[in-house]
């Protein structure tokens, strides 16, 4: 008997997302980041001098990933020294959002194991 209810599709995770969530969060400076960002921290070398453990390097890389998937915006100004500022993009607000909602449940979750 074949019924004429509409069928549902198999739903697949959603892939580039679900690949900027575990590449940001997985990062272990990017909350960092954020925090240094919120508080007016905007300058690389700035960061690394706030930040105990965290190198050029590593800072670098994690500012560039976070560029890549929109989430900050990098301004390069013409002056000498350089001077390199970054920045929250509105989409990076909402991924923000996401994030706390992620903390909030972790939270969540850790309240509950207590029981």
């Amino acid at each position: 008997m074949i019924s004429n209810e509409k069928k549902i599709s198999r739903q697949i995770a959603p892939e580039r997302a679900a690949r900027m969530v575990e590449t940001i969060f997985g990062c272990k400076w990017s909350l960092t980041v954020f925090k240094l960002l919120d508080q007016g921290i905007n300058r690389p070398g700035e960061m690394v001098r706030c930040v105990e453990g965290l190198s050029t390097k590593v800072l670098n890389d994690c500012l560039r990933k976070n560029v890549e998937y929109g989430i900050l915006s990098k301004t390069s100004y013409p002056e000498l020294p350089p001077r390199v500022e970054y920045a929250v993009t509105p989409f990076g607000l909402r991924f923000l959002q996401v994030i706390e909602q992620i903390e909030q449940l972790q939270s969540e979750l850790d309240t509950s194991s207590d029981d």
